[in-house]
């Protein structure tokens, strides 16, 4: 398999990494935590503060998609240069013909940007793999957090990350991405591609 093949690895690989000894709490819909604890007004101010604008009444941006968590794109952060982003909204089979160019050495994060509507996310998580010529060389899994419906874009930024530098590290690298819950529901999983060389390519 080249280096911009699609990687491929086993389902039962897959649940293994989003798979933990913790035990996420009982999911309560919207309607559940605004109506529980009414009698207590600081907590109800308290709830009306994290929750925003989901307070008065269901968010739905979009009544002809089915989904809670909708991811709009995906961004490559590094500091003094432009965001390079893949949109993530379209056909995805067609973003591996795009190759992110990363300089070797360089400190980079990872942005998604998505949107939530009728019901909070609990524990969303980012599992990302990485492959050089269809062999796992990293793998990570960040903890995204549980969000409310909102009308706005909401974001998550991973920790920065150092690309490796040297010779031997130069070269074509082939990423699956994984946007998942506590549930393990699957909200979108995607494959892309990126190039580290010695310099940026303008």
């Amino acid at each position: 398999m080249s280096a911009g093949d699609s990687p491929t690895h086993d389902v039962k690989d897959e649940k293994d990494d989003i798979d933990s000894s913790y035990k996420p709490p009982p999911e309560k819909s919207l309607d559940e935590l605004l109506n529980a604890d009414k009698q207590d007004e600081s907590l109800q101010k308290y709830k009306e503060k994290l929750l925003g604008e989901a307070t008065s009444g269901k968010i739905i941006f979009d009544e002809a998609d089915p989904r809670t968590v909708v991811v709009k794109q995906l961004a490559l952060v590094v500091a003094d240069r432009p965001d390079v982003t893949l949109d993530l909204s379209g056909d995805l089979t067609q973003l591996k013909k795009q190759v992110f160019s990363i300089k070797e050495g360089v400190s980079y994060k990872i942005r998604i940007d998505f949107m939530v509507q009728r019901e909070i996310v609990h524990g969303l998580k980012y599992v990302q793999k990485t492959f050089r010529l269809g062999i796992p060389v990293d793998k990570m899994t960040h903890m995204v957090g549980s969000y409310p419906p909102k009308l706005e874009m909401q974001s998550y930024t991973t920790p920065a990350e150092e690309a490796p530098s040297g010779m031997l590290a130069r070269g074509t690298y082939s990423v699956s991405s994984l946007f998942t819950d506590d549930d393990k529901h699957e909200h979108l999983k995607w494959e892309w591609t990126f190039e580290i060389g010695k310099d940026w390519k303008e």
